[in-house]
């Protein structure tokens, strides 16, 4: 999920990132790598992890499907509980730009709505992915120094225990047909506003990492990788000490422009009373950062109305 671009004052200024490496998942010391990664990226770059390669293609492919048919109409996002179908047309708008995102997605919660020949995988896979993510977050817990754990309300793998919101995305930035699509990103520059972002590398390329020296770094995206970044809330719960990196997704060149892309990030959210630091509570800081992106939103909404009339 996206969230508002964040600057931390005051804090440590980490070695510039050149390069993000992939960890084996099955190295004794992966745990210790990754949480490096993260406290030095912002991300980690996991392979040989228990995701099924398979599984996670399945999806993909299925999903392809629905997003190909007219079906996907008939799941339109509920505005109360925001499961479903978000079209084209509703797609957000990271802080600071008016165009939307050339995307469309499904939010799949496992009490929310899915079509019915997607459900068992989409459920399946769901459950895997939460399951990895407690483990990774135990990995973090571990490998953090004591003076930022301490900070700490509870340990980072309860923190998500019980909640019902973390949200499994799945997203179909379609081609590029258009000369006006030009003017707007797949996913303009944006932070997510979680504790961590589980993904496994989309079907193509385009996923960039902004690095401390401002320049964009190419995310590894070699299919059987899983990507994980470090999102606004564990920031605030680590004082900063985990950075929740800018990223984007660009538009693809050439003959790629013709080809889809489907991406499945996993945000996992802590429970709503979790405390994060003495400012927040993960539900109060969702709440503001929801709010932002939907002041935000309505206003890429009026700048293309104003667009439309002016053409």
């Amino acid at each position: 999920m996206l969230s508002s671009q964040l600057k931390i004052q005051g804090k440590k200024i980490l070695k510039p990132m050149h390069s993000l490496q992939t960890i084996d998942y099955t190295d004794a010391d992966a745990p210790k790598l990754f949480t490096a990664s993260l406290r030095e990226t912002g991300f980690g770059v996991l392979k040989n992890h228990p995701l099924q390669q398979q599984q996670v293609q399945h999806i993909y492919d299925a999903w392809q499907r629905f997003f190909d048919s007219d079906k996907k109409n008939e799941f339109l996002y509920c505005p109360e509980k925001f499961d479903g179908f978000f079209p084209t047309t509703e797609a957000e708008s990271a802080k600071g730009h008016s165009t939307r995102d050339l995307k469309e997605y499904y939010h799949y919660y496992p009490w929310g709505r899915c079509p019915g020949a997607l459900r068992q995988t989409i459920d399946d896979y769901y459950a895997q992915t939460i399951s990895l993510a407690t483990e990774l977050l135990r990995w973090v817990q571990e490998n953090t120094p004591e003076s930022v754990t301490a900070n700490f309300s509870e340990p980072l793998s309860t923190m998500i225990e019980g909640c019902s919101h973390s949200l499994l995305r799945i997203l179909h930035y379609p081609p590029i047909t258009r000369p006006d699509e030009t003017k707007a990103l797949r996913a303009q520059a944006h932070e997510d506003i979680n504790l961590l972002t589980i993904l496994p590398a989309a079907n193509e390329p385009g996923l960039q990492v902004l690095t401390r020296k401002e320049d964009w770094l190419d995310v590894p995206c070699e299919f059987g990788n899983l990507i994980i970044n470090t999102g606004d809330m564990l920031q605030e719960a680590s004082g900063g000490y985990f950075p929740s990196t800018t990223h984007r997704v660009v538009n693809p060149e050439g003959n790629r422009r013709t080809r889809s892309r489907i991406s499945l990030p996993l945000f996992l959210h802590p429970r709503a009373e979790v405390v994060l630091s003495e400012r927040y509570t993960a539900g109060e800081y969702l709440t503001e950062r929801l709010r932002e992106l939907q002041q935000t939103d309505q206003t890429a909404e009026t700048d293309a109305r104003a667009s439309a009339d002016v053409s």
